[in-house]
């Protein structure tokens, strides 16, 4: 399985954006998957998840309320809706997909086995 990102930009803070995750192969349905984010300088952190068993989502704490991740199996697609958007959202964001049954905010990274390329978001105030 390939993943392939896209949606990112510049936008105002308050501004929404919608990225995109594209997944090459069928085996898609079968991963949960996740949005990280990485700022210059630091770590790359969990942003949100979601499960293969049921419609549980999972978020970071800074991002509840504003962030929503959602799936479509049949196009193979994950999306990350960002509302209310602030400069410290300011990240390269990438998807990433675990074999494991739920991709939550204690899912080691290590298990993310496949990852996008990123996609820049810049949240300007």
């Amino acid at each position: 399985v390939q993943l392939q990102a896209s949606g990112g930009g510049l936008v105002q803070s308050g501004g929404s954006l919608r990225l995109s995750c594209a997944a090459s192969e069928r085996a898609f349905s079968n991963y949960a998957m996740a949005w990280f984010r990485q700022a210059p300088g630091k770590d790359r952190e969990f942003v949100a998840g979601n499960s293969v068993i049921d419609n549980s989502t999972y978020y970071r704490e800074s991002v509840k309320g504003r962030f929503s991740i959602t799936k479509d199996s049949a196009k193979r697609m994950v999306f990350l809706q960002m509302n209310n958007l602030k400069p410290e959202d300011t990240a390269q964001y990438f998807c990433a997909a675990t074999p494991r049954p739920a991709a939550t905010p204690g899912t080691p990274r290590s298990v993310f086995g496949l990852w996008g390329q990123g996609t820049q978001v810049t949240v300007s105030s």
